[in-house]
């Protein structure tokens, strides 16, 4: 009988990318990789600490897999697992902790515990399973970058081209669970984006912890061996791939050659998402953010005069520490003013070993959640108002590979939603399409603008 492993993903694009390149690597052992909902031998979640939320998750998902297979053999990885590596191993069901570094050698550890697949119900010396094995660096230790890419449906590849962070903003656990900046080499990049062209892959999302800073630590020291800007003209360059889209840059880091480039790129699409956290300059300054709104807008206004129609995402945060009713009005205000397309709004939650869970300034959790229900609102508004805007102008649509309820789905080049009764011809292609009007379920509906089919 094969070895079946099986892979659950908690939080951000790069941890997608992650499992990924973990999972291949499993594969490459000898294991079959199989769906979560699926009896495996062995489950693997790689978890998230950034929410409260993400947190409570690990135990469901831990249960959701001893219910498939009581026997199984259960790790957990990733940030979660670096910053209470005790916490997890105390969860019942749970066999091996692995943390920064460790993760990406999780075939190492497994071997070394046990024989597969006749048994995995004891050791390989025979003895029982007993408590979880904890492998967990000191967070200095992940100095050294290990590139990663994530391919979901066939049409979009999630690229890891930076790790880590040097920020030390007030609320954030990533630099304690994810260690110091670092990059990938420019040549490992590129290898990686053309490995992905080759499996016939249209789009390729760009992730990171702080992907504006790429280029640090690049040949293994701080300095920077090149910038984000040399990283984004280098990858326009790569055959085959059609799209390419930034997820997430500071405004701080966002430069104006950047912008300027995008909007004359073959490859690259107009659609950036730009953190905010909040549209208060004392807010901003508790957080330790490194920028105040006024270079915000800058930025915002700088993309519109570039490219009028571009799709600006948003990061908010509500609740913080501080954040009294004047300061969060004045963030409302800030958005529902600022020509942006959406919102991703978080909720604050206290993390362990922040400066901010010190913090006075308290917001009630009730307030938290109030305000949280106002900007998802004025979130609705926007891409309302963003949609209506494009109505009427011709876009190109990626359509994707999963059938949601007889339809197909797909995004503009500048991540307008759209949907049409399912064709699985319509799957990984690029059509030429006329935007006509938002439908009931608040996507786009559309016209084929004929004789202009894509690829």
């Amino acid at each position: 009988m094969q070895k079946k492993v099986a892979f659950y993903t908690l939080g951000c694009k790069l941890n997608y990318s992650e499992t990924s390149t973990i999972a291949r690597g499993f594969v490459d052992e000898g294991f079959e990789r199989v769906d979560f909902t699926e009896w495996a031998h062995m489950y693997v979640i790689n978890t998230c600490s950034v929410t409260e939320n993400a947190d409570k998750r690990f135990k469901t998902i831990v249960r959701q897999a001893q219910k498939i297979n009581p026997e199984a053999f259960v790790a957990a990885i990733g940030c979660y697992a670096q910053l209470k590596p005790e916490e997890l191993a105390a969860v019942d069901g749970v066999d091996l902790v692995l943390g920064a570094t460790e993760k990406f050698k999780i075939t190492e550890y497994v071997d070394q515990l046990f024989t597969w697949p006749n048994t995995i119900g004891a050791t390989k010396d025979g003895s029982s399973r007993g408590p979880a094995k904890i492998h967990s660096c000191e967070i200095e230790e992940a100095d050294f970058y290990v590139g990663s890419y994530a391919i979901g449906e066939r049409t979009r590849a999630f690229l890891k081209v930076q790790d880590g962070c040097d920020y030390k903003c007030t609320y954030c656990t990533i630099p304690l669970a994810r260690g110091i900046s670092r990059s990938d080499t420019l040549s490992g990049v590129l290898k990686n984006a053309r490995e992905i062209s080759a499996q016939g892959i249209k789009e390729i999302v760009l992730t990171g912890v702080n992907i504006g800073d790429y280029g640090k630590g690049e040949f293994g020291n701080k300095k920077h061996g090149h910038t984000f800007f040399d990283l984004v003209k280098a990858l326009d360059t790569v055959e085959g791939i059609q799209r390419l889209r930034i997820s997430s840059i500071e405004p701080n880091l966002l430069k104006n050659e950047t912008i300027d480039f995008v909007a004359r790129s073959k490859s690259f699409v107009p659609h950036f998402h730009i953190p905010l956290q909040s549209g208060s300059d004392e807010v901003l300054k508790l957080m330790r953010r490194r920028y105040l709104t006024d270079l915000y807008v800058d930025r915002v206004e700088r993309i519109r005069e570039a490219m009028p129609n571009a799709c600006i995402g948003v990061d908010v945060i509500v609740g913080f520490p501080g954040e009294t009713d004047e300061r969060f009005l004045e963030t409302y205000h800030f958005l529902n003013g600022l020509d942006i397309s959406y919102l991703h709004v978080f909720t604050y939650s206290e993390r362990d070993n922040t400066v901010a869970a010190d913090m006075e300034g308290v917001v009630p959790k009730k307030v938290r959640d109030k305000r949280s229900k106002m900007l998802r609102g004025l979130s609705v508004k926007k891409r309302r108002a963003f949609y209506e805007s494009q109505l009427g102008s011709v876009c190109t649509v990626l359509f994707e590979g999963e059938n949601k309820n007889g339809y197909i789905h797909g995004f503009t080049e500048n991540y307008i939603k759209v949907r049409t009764p399912w064709n699985p011809a319509l799957v990984n292609t690029l059509h030429k399409v006329e935007l006509k009007e938002i439908d009931s379920g608040g996507m786009v509906r559309f016209g084929f603008v004929k004789n202009m089919a894509m690829s």
